[in-house]
C-alpha cells in the first residue's frame, strides 16, 4: 500500500500495530510532538487517523476544529465518491453517508476548561470501509463506506484529501473567522429541525451558536450545550 503524502506543515506516520491512531496521537501530543502530526492506520476494512493541533485560542474556540475537520472530510469524500453519494455531519462528530451512520470524528484536548488555551488538541477519524456483516448497509443505523457505492474510493487518497481540505478550512478560518465554516457546516448538518438525542441532551435541534454549541429546544425553552461538553464524556 502506498504511503500517504501530506501538504507542508503536516507530517504523517503509521500508528503501531494494535494501537489506535487516536490514542497514539494523544500520547504523542502530551509528550510534546509538533503540531501537524498525522497518525494513521489503513486496513482493508477500516481507515483510522488522528491529527494533532496546537491551538492558540481558548478551548471554547479551539474545539471548532471538530466541525472544521468534518467539513474537510465531506469535501474530501465528495471529490472522490460518485456524485449521488450524500455525506452529512452530526454535531457530535458522527458521519452519515446516504443516511446511515458511517464512522465518527472524535475530540480530545489537554484541558476541559473552556477558558484555558489547550497545550494540544487532537481530532480522530474512524471510518469503516467494509461492513462488519452482510446486514450492515441495509439499515439506516450503521453502514460502511464501500456499502454505499464508494468501493472505488482509495482510503490512502481519501486520507490525503481529508488533510488537504482541512488545511484549506484552517486557512479560511484564520483569515476570515467562522462565517464560511458556519455556512458550510449548517448545509451539511444531520438532523437540524428534527428531534435528536445525544449523550449531552435531547430535544429539537435548532442549530449551533458562534462556537458550534448545540442549540436544543426543550419544553419550550432553548438550551445551549457547548461543543466542549463532548470532552466530558471522553477519557
Amino acid at each position: 500500500m502506498t504511503e500517504p503524502t501530506f501538504p507542508p506543515l503536516f507530517q504523517g506516520r503509521a500508528a503501531a500495530a494494535g494501537v489506535s491512531p487516536l490514542a497514539a496521537a494523544v500520547e504523542a501530543a502530551a509528550a510534546g510532538c509538533d503540531a501537524g502530526l498525522v497518525l494513521h492506520q489503513i486496513a482493508p476494512d477500516r481507515l483510522q487517523a488522528a491529527i494533532v493541533f496546537a491551538p492558540e485560542t481558548p478551548l471554547e474556540q479551539a474545539v471548532i476544529a471538530l466541525p472544521l475537520c468534518g467539513v474537510g472530510f465531506q469535501n474530501a469524500l465528495g471529490a472522490l465518491a460518485p456524485p449521488e453519494v450524500g455525506v452529512h455531519l452530526g454535531w457530535n462528530g458522527r458521519i452519515w453517508v446516504n443516511g446511515g451512520h458511517c464512522g465518527d470524528l472524535s475530540l480530545r484536548a489537554s484541558t476541559t476548561n473552556p477558558q484555558d488555551v489547550p497545550d494540544w488538541l487532537v481530532i480522530g477519524l474512524d471510518l469503516p470501509l467494509w461492513p462488519e456483516s452482510e446486514e450492515t448497509g441495509l439499515t439506516p443505523d450503521r453502514t460502511a463506506l464501500y456499502a454505499e457505492g464508494c468501493a472505488e474510493v482509495d482510503p490512502t487518497r481519501l486520507l490525503e484529501a481529508w488533510i488537504r481540505h482541512t488545511l484549506v478550512g484552517l486557512n479560511t478560518w484564520e483569515d476570515g473567522g467562522t462565517a464560511t465554516l458556519h455556512r458550510e457546516w449548517t448545509g451539511l448538518a444531520h438532523g437540524i429541525g428534527t428531534e435528536i438525542t445525544t449523550a449531552q441532551g435531547s430535544g429539537h435541534f435548532l442549530g449551533v451558536d458562534e462556537n458550534f454549541g448545540l442549540l436544543l429546544k426543550q419544553d419550550g425553552h432553548a438550551k445551549l450545550i457547548p461543543l466542549t461538553a463532548l470532552l466530558k464524556d471522553t477519557p
